[in-house]
């Protein structure tokens, strides 16, 4: 059986980004499928319980296909000693925010395998992947099932692995992207080495032959009218949405990403263990320096801080991923975000005719 085309799951070639840790849900996934865009949902940090019942949320508020994101089990290749010595260094944290900091070794898995069988028993219309690359066996075995499978990449070897394994697509991630970078292996050697979406999307087009979704960076409809003259077939965008009544992002990361305080962003293993853009606050200057690789440890390890952050109001200790485009994001809600990137897609695409 083929694969359906990528752009036959929505109107226009546009993709909500499967933001993990809350903001991507089934409300936002809804209004952007209802305006012409392709919703996805986040399992990550998810329980497989929870994934389902949000996929069961989204199938009673909507008919229009989505996606369902998945993280990629990790290696166990942290060295215990780093992250003990980083937990120290914390220990400020702890008495300020009056919580004990998490346990690293809370599990590396994200519970992969059995998301994986509830999507092969009751499939959904495409899966995406990050922090790594399926088998061929798993990837065959969703063709089968009839779901349509994505594999984010950051490079031009991890676009061909995609390739290589079976994937129907590709996401092809610029350096420029809020949250974590989704390189397939986590090298500390490469840290700050990753390509513009610019640069890379034309290298990736002319080595594999799958169809194309751009992301990083893209806030406006100009913005997807260049990557897709570049070589795309969709545009990916989650900050512009991140801000939207829709996303369950915090309300104080969604101020962040427009409040003057914040003037910069700066990819980081502060939070997570893993590069992630951020905007630049309080933790990742005293913290991110020392940070050492290993998630995601890190990211179970610093959990409780975050959390008591956001609960005692306090931006300077949250995560507050953000796209290098942050400053473009628009207040207004997701059906009518989609209606103004439409626009400007027409506009970009009429004056380049």
């Amino acid at each position: 059986m083929s694969a359906p085309s990528l752009t036959s799951f929505s109107a226009y070639p546009i993709v909500q980004a499967p933001m993990a840790g809350g903001a991507a849900n089934p409300r936002l996934a809804t209004a952007v499928a209802a305006a012409g865009g392709l919703g996805f949902l986040a399992a990550g940090y998810k329980t497989p319980e929870a994934m389902y019942e949000e996929i069961r949320q989204l199938r009673d508020q909507s008919t229009h296909p989505f996606g369902v994101n998945l993280f990629m089990p990790q290696p166990r290749a942290t060295d215990p000693s780093a992250v003990a010595v980083y937990a120290e260094q914390l220990a400020g944290e702890e008495a300020w925010y009056g919580t004990p900091l998490g346990d690293p070794e809370a599990g590396a898995d994200d519970a992969y395998d059995a998301k994986v069988a509830i999507l092969l028993e009751d499939p959904v219309p495409m899966v995406s992947f990050t922090f790594g690359c399926p088998s061929q066996k798993v990837l065959e075995a969703f063709r089968k099932a009839g779901t349509y499978t994505v594999v984010t990449a950051t490079s031009v070897p991890e676009a061909l692995a995609a390739q290589w394994a079976g994937a129907d697509a590709v996401c092809v991630q610029g350096v420029e992207a809020g949250g974590h970078q989704g390189t397939h292996r986590d090298d500390p050697q490469l840290d700050n080495a990753g390509t513009g979406l610019l640069a890379l999307l034309p290298q990736v087009r002319e080595q594999v032959g799958l169809p194309l979704i751009a992301a990083g960076g893209l806030m406006r409809g100009g913005q997807i009218a260049a990557v897709l003259a570049a070589g795309a077939d969709a545009a990916q965008l989650g900050t512009a949405f991140l801000v939207c009544p829709e996303s369950g992002a915090d309300p104080l990361h969604k101020r962040a990403l427009t409040d003057p305080v914040f003037t910069r962003t700066e990819l980081t293993r502060a939070f997570s263990g893993r590069p992630a853009r951020t905007l630049v606050n309080r933790f990742v200057r005293e913290h991110g320096p020392y940070a050492p690789p290993g998630y995601p440890q890190v990211h179970h390890l610093t959990a409780p801080l975050r959390k008591a952050a956001a609960a005692g109001g306090d931006p300077q200790g949250m995560a507050l991923w953000a796209g290098q485009g942050h400053r473009l994001a628009r207040e207004v809600s997701a059906g009518r975000l989609m209606e103004l990137l439409i626009e400007e897609l027409h506009a970009a695409r009429e004056a380049g005719a």
